[in-house]
């Protein structure tokens, strides 16, 4: 009887053990570092004001301006599971401020086999007036462009056909289409997938925006065409969303 009396309590101590250890999850902080280059040429706003790059057209062009939104940070387990982190980072590189952004909330250590986040914002976010700090950023659409607010502001200058220095503003919204009754819209922001990723510990996701890419995968952007007043332009707004896709790639993760 005593044996038996030994076998239950040590059965029992380590049940209790492992309730205990469940109940405790390892938390981790995670930051995104955002880095720019041109087909693999670093670009930061010293790099700025200078007709230095070409693009895939053959039209020389300088950056004056980028300036781009990025939110729902989301990490996905084998299960479906997901962990949404909440907050948005307005990245401004023309400043170059905010470069880098942690989530506020940390998330449980262990495996993930899909993590990405947002370019933009999605339906339930887009909403005028939810962000006094984007509204004085002069972030906001025009609500005859159906509100919201931008997903990126690329602006700089090109050689024109006719060797003029010319001005260009490639603008990312909602695509609107203004010329049917009621408004037509189409969602143009898009998942940047960062692929699968086990967190032990704090963690820091390094990735890097192509600029290059927005000009020709899969539409090459003729600026001589399509260099201003884009926000209305139903179909440059698409144009836009197709070659975003190939923008954003993850560098590194370090712990």
């Amino acid at each position: 009887m005593k044996k038996i009396v030994q076998i239950v309590f040590v059965f029992l101590l380590i049940t209790s053990c492992s309730e205990e250890s469940d109940d405790t999850t390892t938390q981790a902080n995670i930051t995104f570092n955002f880095t720019h280059n041109w087909d693999g040429t670093p670009v930061s706003n010293a790099n700025f004001n200078s007709i230095q790059y070409t693009n895939a057209n053959g039209e020389q062009l300088s950056i004056t301006k980028l300036r781009y939104l990025i939110s729902k940070f989301t990490f996905q387990k084998s299960n479906g599971e997901k962990i949404i982190l909440d907050g948005y980072n307005l990245v401004d590189v023309s400043n170059g401020t905010d470069l880098s952004f942690t989530p506020t909330v940390s998330i449980p250590t262990g495996n993930y086999n899909y993590v990405y986040f947002t370019f933009g914002f999605d339906n339930d976010a887009n909403y005028n007036g939810n962000y006094p700090d984007l509204n004085s950023a002069s972030w906001s659409v025009p609500s005859m462009l159906g509100g919201g607010y931008h997903f990126m502001q690329l602006e700089g200058k090109f050689i024109d056909n006719t060797a003029t220095e010319t001005g260009y503003a490639y603008h990312a919204i909602r695509a609107v289409d203004n010329s049917k009754t009621p408004q037509e819209f189409q969602d143009t922001f898009f998942e940047v997938d960062l692929g699968a990723v086990t967190i032990t510990n704090n963690t820091t996701f390094n990735i890097e925006m192509n600029i290059a890419e927005w000009f020709k995968n899969p539409n090459t952007w003729d600026l001589n065409v399509l260099n201003n007043m884009l926000m209305p332009n139903f179909n440059a707004q698409i144009m836009m969303f197709e070659n975003g896709q190939n923008v954003f790639s993850l560098k590194t993760v370090t712990p």
